[in-house]
């Protein structure tokens, strides 16, 4: 067998390996993560998956990997030391941030601590205005200063920000050669090329995030692929980036800090291909592992990117709480309500949950390998939701004891109830906090949820996925062959892609045709460089625009056409921008400039259009139940009798009428006493609701 390809997800708690065989069948695994070591477990999953498919190592074409290594090196602070030189004057922009507050009235707020602390941002004489003119030369002799400090302090990487850089990148490169040739085995980077956009605080804590990180992936990514190497797979190794699309290894060593939400963004594209699949144009993906809770809209079967997000939030939804990071990326919301979230008791009485994680060491209470505190994974063992004898986990063997005791010391007792019922409090905290989450992405991108079709993965959604919708009122659901392993599928789906983004200021009042048209001529050269360094493939182009009335602070995206701009341009711009501000916010604002801000233009590889699939709730007959057993049912308040269906022995039209629970190895889709799934002719469940419950 040749052309089997192999998709590698590396979560908090669990890696999980798709191999495609090349008759395009599917086999998959999931090892727990190890964390010390996350090539480990990797080459662990790779090693069996390749094993039970009887799949030769060394005929796999292409191997793509996403993993929440970069985030999770950011939240952990536990980068390389990196130093952050910059314009004199502007040394403290990443720690008076843009001066805003996420909670208005709290007196003792507390802002997140720079990643760069203050001794470790050092400063150089020089200048640009917002045109990139020189207004104050560059100091060399200051400059070379300054390279000699960070030569005695021992920096294992420097970030470069000057001000205004990103329409003149000069002096960032010129202090770039300085060091190179003094320090040639200190990191670099400089935000001209990491994120060229204006507004210095994303900017400068961008290219700090980035310089703090690329010492550590560098190692880790040439590590993965010279074990790869070893093991007999000598195929490219290919990063799944933030933006949904792959990049070869050394443009991920160069830019780590497009990887990090690259796990999440494989899930997105997973949702958006199976919503082309079933005919679905508006999708909510729900993706729940072990650590955090992903949820993205899909409209037109195209998730929504967005060039600014957070990372690390401190205060629970809140816009500016997070660390600003200034690239592209899939537009989603995440929290950390994972199976392994860890549920406590606040001062208040009220149960919490998050966002620290039991991870994988040493896991939830209920997998018996030292874990103490209780999780979402231990609440859904004592409602009977998950189960020791339909736990997929080859190497995990469920305690009920432990998670019961867990939850009864940590929970029940401090608030007086027993642990069953503090386990039905943290279930329904946890779904609480996921469905506020998706209501509150939606306002934030002008979207009412009404008529969304919802797509639940990862290992823990298909348990809560059914739940969430009664909650947000939605009439469909549908849980995907593969879903314990949908991010990983969906890093197989995606394709070679990069979105190239600069700033550059015109109005439609006085609008720089010339300028305009050069800005999108080398962003779509960039883009497709770094396309065609790992594909031959036909290529389809998108540009857009940040656009603005004058005097607002934020834009939004506008798509424009591929044709050079004109003399007519302006108005053609700022009709566009009129109509996706009114679907945006239901009106227009007259007699007010129209501004551009930043410019930005995305190559991709043409991808084979799925094959289509028709849904359907036409059911021939009951599937007939191996079992039962007692579950709680969250609707009903009680426990109720449940079927338990082997989703393996599952027909085309087979009804499962609920209260059930459909296993299978890698997850378990929960159903409550109004819902019922119907299987579809791919396998997957297609789940609805009585609508007066």
């Amino acid at each position: 067998m040749t052309g089997a390809r192999i998709g590698a997800d590396v979560g908090g708690t669990f890696t999980d390996i798709v191999i495609e065989g090349a008759d395009g069948r599917l086999h998959s695994t999931k090892v727990l993560t190890t964390h010390d070591a996350p090539e480990r477990g990797i080459l662990e999953g790779i090693t069996q998956a390749a094993g039970d498919a009887g799949i030769d190592l060394a005929d796999v074409t292409q191997v793509i990997h996403g993993t929440t290594l970069a985030t999770n090196a950011l939240i952990e602070r536990r980068g390389a030391a990196t130093a952050l030189v910059t314009t004199e004057g502007f040394r403290d922009v990443i720690e008076t941030r843009t001066e805003s507050r996420f909670e208005q009235y709290d007196l003792n707020i507390v802002l997140p601590t720079p990643l760069v602390e203050r001794h470790d941002r050092l400063v150089v004489s020089e200048r640009l205005n917002a045109r990139g003119e020189e207004l104050i030369p560059f100091d060399e002799p200051g400059a070379q200063a300054v390279i000699e400090e960070i030569a005695t302090r021992g920096y294992e990487a420097v970030a470069v920000g000057f001000l205004h850089s990103y329409r003149n990148p000069r002096h960032e490169q010129r202090f770039r050669e300085l060091l190179a040739a003094r320090l040639p085995d200190v990191a670099v980077s400089i935000s001209s090329e990491v994120s060229p956009q204006m507004r210095e605080y994303e900017r400068f804590n961008t290219v700090c995030a980035n310089a703090y990180i690329q010492p550590l992936m560098a190692s880790y990514l040439i590590r993965l692929r010279d074990q790869l190497r070893d093991r007999g797979v000598t195929c490219p190794l290919h990063l799944i980036h933030s933006g949904g699309g792959l990049i070869d290894v050394d443009t991920a060593v160069a830019f780590p800090v497009r990887l990090v939400e690259s796990g999440p963004a494989g899930g997105a594209i997973f949702a958006a291909d199976l919503g082309r699949r079933y005919g679905r144009d508006r999708v909510l993906s729900y993706d729940m592992g072990g650590t955090t809770a992903k949820i993205c809209l899909i409209d037109d079967f195209t998730p929504q990117t967005t060039t600014t997000f957070e990372v690390d939030r401190t205060a629970r939804f809140k816009k500016g709480s997070g660390m600003a990071i200034s690239i592209p990326v899939i537009d989603m919301i995440e929290i950390g309500a994972g199976g392994g979230s860890i549920a406590r008791v606040d001062r208040l009485g009220q149960i919490r949950i998050g966002p620290r994680s039991a991870g994988s060491e040493p896991g939830p209470a209920a997998y018996d390998r030292g874990g103490s505190e209780p999780t979402v994974t231990d609440a859904n063992v004592e409602l009977g939701r998950l189960h020791p004898d339909t736990f997929g986990a080859a190497d995990i063997t469920l305690s009920p004891e432990r998670a019961r005791d867990a939850v009864a010391h940590t929970i029940g007792a401090p608030l007086g109830m027993d642990a069953h019922v503090a386990a039905a409090g943290v279930t329904e905290v946890v779904d609480e906090n996921m469905a506020n989450a998706a209501r509150v992405h939606a306002v934030e991108n002008g979207k009412d949820l009404a008529g969304y079709s919802m797509i639940a993965f990862g290992g823990a959604a298909p348990l809560h996925a059914a739940r969430l919708i009664d909650k947000l009122a939605l009439t469909e659901l549908i849980v995907p062959p593969g879903a314990g392993v949908g991010s990983a599928i969906g890093f197989l789906r995606a394709p070679f892609s990069y979105e190239a983004v600069r700033s550059f200021y015109t109005t439609t009042e006085k609008f720089d045709v010339e300028g305009a048209n050069t800005v999108l001529t080398e962003l779509a050269e960039e883009a497709q460089a770094f396309v065609s360094a790992g594909t031959d493939a036909e290529t389809t182009v998108l540009r857009q625009v940040a656009m603005r009335y004058k005097g607002q602070g934020w834009e939004i995206p506008v798509t424009i056409d591929a044709a050079p701009f004109d003399e007519l341009a302006a108005e053609g711009l700022a009709n566009a921008f009129t109509k996706a501000y009114v679907e945006f916010f239901g009106r227009a604002i007259d007699d007010v400039v129209i501004e551009a801000v930043s410019w930005s233009v995305r190559v991709a590889s043409i991808t084979a259009t799925p094959e289509s699939i028709e849904l359907t709730t036409t059911h021939a007959g009951e599937a007939a139940p191996t079992g039962t057993r007692s579950i709680y049912d969250p609707t009903l308040g009680v426990d109720v009798e449940s079927g338990i269906v082997q989703r393996a022995t599952l027909r085309p039209g087979d009804l499962v009428s609920g209260p059930a629970v459909v296993v299978e190895p890698q997850t378990t889709t929960v159903l409550a006493s109004h819902h019922q799934a119907v299987a579809q002719a791919d396998g997957s469940l297609l789940i609805t609701r009585e609508t007066d419950r």
